[in-house]
């Protein structure tokens, strides 16, 4: 079975130009990260049409099937309205799913890199000596989130494996659980997660042979995350 998975990342959220731990925070897409998402949608529907990703058509003919079979994304808004716009083209709506939420920050949430330093140093420091296993308080550790984002990339796959056929999906998530995947996907160890980078509006390309993956693509999509040329 082959699966292409389109992994992307949420547009821009209100408050970016601030660099915060949102996590579950449910802070809304931006008038631009709205933006990068139609450049992003209108781009997809010309790889699907095409058979691959760089030759972007402006829309589906009339008539057209849908070109994504399924689009699944976390339940916070900023992912569900990336979703939604993701899929409006292929007459689809998206499978909301909590387990692609990002991490959650616990008591670090809404802060700044800073903020946390000086609020909660002895946290941070436990944090810095040990960052895959110690978690903000109430919050969760990086090994939970890999835990949890690797469940849902299974549970995404089980679904799509009781399908009849070749399929290209999309999984509209968010930074954490972005890196997780691809790190899982490579074999890369987990505390390099973030030599892995993810920008807002991003596009990651995943080929499944059955159980084998092949990444073509990482943090992808200058044309759309910033309307350059």
């Amino acid at each position: 079975m082959f699966t292409k998975i389109y992994l992307i990342r949420h547009g821009e959220t209100e408050g970016a130009e601030v660099r915060r731990y949102k996590g579950h925070i449910d802070v809304p897409l931006s008038v631009n990260g709205i933006g990068q998402m139609k450049r992003l949608a209108e781009y997809l529907v010309g790889a699907t049409l095409c058979g691959c990703p760089g030759q972007a058509h402006s829309s589906a003919p009339a008539g057209k099937e849908k070109l994504l079979n399924a689009v699944y994304c976390s339940d916070l808004s900023r992912a569900v309205k990336s979703a939604e716009i993701i899929a409006g083209p292929h007459g689809i709506k998206p499978v909301i799913m909590p387990e692609l939420r990002e991490r959650n920050f616990g008591i670090w949430e809404g802060m700044t890199f800073d903020e946390i330093k000086e609020k909660h140093p002895d946290e941070f420091n436990a944090w810095a000596s040990n960052p895959l296993q110690h978690s903000p308080m109430s919050g969760e550790s990086t090994v939970e989130l890999r835990d949890r984002a690797v469940k849902a990339l299974e549970k995404i796959m089980e679904d799509e494996r009781s399908k009849m056929g070749d399929k290209t999906i999309a999984i509209v998530a968010h930074g954490g659980i972005n890196r997780i995947i691809l790190c899982e996907l490579l074999g890369i160890p987990l505390e390099n997660i973030f030599r892995v980078e993810q920008d807002y509006g991003c596009l990651n390309i995943i080929e499944m042979w059955d159980n084998y993956p092949v990444v073509k693509l990482i943090n992808g999509g200058t044309a759309f995350k910033y309307g350059s040329p």
